[in-house]
């Protein structure tokens, strides 16, 4: 799957002087998922980046079945953000995928409004860990299945929330997260996860 570029687009604009609320979202997932790219494609500004290219020290430490063309690999966290309106900023921190630095993820979920766990539907295991662990500190989440151009299996997207035991509350979308659009959809989507939450909180006695 091709990455996006980190080009900045004509019209992007330095962080308004009326931003006042920062509001943190994180992305996970398992290695090789599109955590980076997603972070890439949907940022206002040049997204910070820990990439590394993958060298012969993670041979047989990192599981790279499925994403044998994979060179480079997110070392700590990636960074990228997006103005909601004058006051209000969105901010995207894109978690590392492999086990080895799991350990970065509980401080990355420190301050988080809600999470976007990223699927790839031929390495379906890789979620648990990241689900298990939202599910851990309360942290409310949708999942998004990045549909990558080799993915010929096609599991339907109620396959997919039972091969998860997702229950039906958890938002399921597909994206591309080559594609901009896309990807803000996926972040609407958590926004309204978000919103409905608090409505049903503020109404129940």
């Amino acid at each position: 799957m091709g990455s996006a570029t980190s080009e900045l687009p004509v019209g992007r604009t330095p962080l308004a002087d009326a931003a006042e609320t920062g509001l943190k979202i994180v992305i996970v997932g398992g290695f090789g998922v599109g955590k980076t790219t997603l972070v890439r494609s949907v940022s206002e500004i040049r997204p910070l980046n820990t990439e590394e290219v993958m060298t012969q020290a993670g041979v047989g430490v990192d599981e790279t079945s499925g994403v044998a063309g994979k060179t480079t690999t997110t070392v700590a966290f990636d960074f990228g953000r997006i103005s909601l309106n004058e006051r209000m900023v969105l901010y995207l921190f894109g978690a590392p995928g492999q086990e080895r630095f799991w350990f970065l993820w509980d401080r990355l979920f420190s301050g988080t409004l809600g999470a976007v766990v990223l699927v790839d539907t031929r390495r379906m295991n890789d979620s648990w860990y990241a689900i298990d662990r939202l599910e851990h500190h309360g942290t409310p989440f949708v999942v998004a299945v990045n549909r990558f151009d080799d993915d010929s299996a096609g599991h339907s997207l109620e396959e997919i929330r039972q091969a998860l035991a997702l229950p039906q509350h958890v938002p399921l979308i597909e994206c591309d997260a080559r594609v901009r659009r896309s990807g803000k959809d996926v972040l609407i989507t958590l926004v309204d996860h978000l919103y409905d939450l608090a409505m049903a909180r503020e109404t129940t006695p």
